[in-house]
């Protein structure tokens, strides 16, 4: 593990410390996390009420996913009744397409959708655009291993900044994106490195792969 990856992973841990955020979850809150987690990509859908009552008990339904929604574990509906989503993946719409056991998910940014590969072991395909061009960037992943990309040379940026509103999905989430090549990176972050990184597919992989799987394992 690169040093970059492992300086990235303890920074993002910084500003959103999910697994932290679950470890202090009773039992069954985390046994539902995880759940959602597991819904929404073998599913394509986070799970229903009835499905979030089977595991904390008719009576707990709401306290259970409001206790959530206020960690900023999952992204709740505009109601704050229903789930729709879980980093790194959501039912929302968003710019990154990730298709995965035969359906189509979205996932938050783009090191979220290089993430869903290695937290389940499983083969994905993402399609996404690069913030700068416009290009479409399409990458095909079997678990942590990146089998074709195109372009090849795409980058993955983050724009690093604490939270704002009630999700990150909303805020943070929004600079994290997928970049085309060098030249579309040095144009996104304009030089200002101190607040912006660039990392590879390949450690963009990684740095997911560190900071998600935890969640899950």
């Amino acid at each position: 593990m690169s040093d970059v990856v492992t300086q990235a992973v303890q920074r993002l841990n910084q500003q959103l410390p999910l697994k932290d955020r679950q470890d202090k979850l009773s039992a069954p809150l985390a046994a539902l996390h995880r759940e959602v987690l597991a819904s929404l990509v073998t599913r394509g859908r986070p799970p229903t009420r009835a499905e979030v009552a089977a595991l904390v008990g008719e009576d707990q339904v709401d306290a259970a996913i409001a206790r959530l929604g206020g960690d900023d574990l999952v992204v709740l509906s505009a109601d704050r009744r229903e789930i729709v989503g879980a980093y790194p993946v959501t039912a929302e719409q968003t710019p990154h397409e990730v298709h995965v056991g035969g359906h189509a998910i979205h996932a938050m940014c783009a090191l979220d959708a290089v993430s869903v590969g290695p937290m389940y072991d499983v083969p994905v395909e993402v399609c996404s655009r690069c913030r700068v061009s416009g290009e479409a960037i399409c990458i095909k992943q079997e678990g942590s291993r990146i089998l074709e990309a195109t372009p090849p040379t795409a980058k993955v940026g983050v724009r690093w900044q604490h939270p704002s509103g009630d999700h990150a999905a909303h805020s943070m989430c929004m600079e994290m994106v997928f970049l085309k090549d060098d030249a579309a990176a040095s144009a996104w972050h304009g030089g200002d490195l101190q607040n912006h990184s660039v990392f590879t597919l390949d450690e963009a992989v990684q740095f997911g792969a560190r900071f998600f799987k935890p969640l899950v394992s």
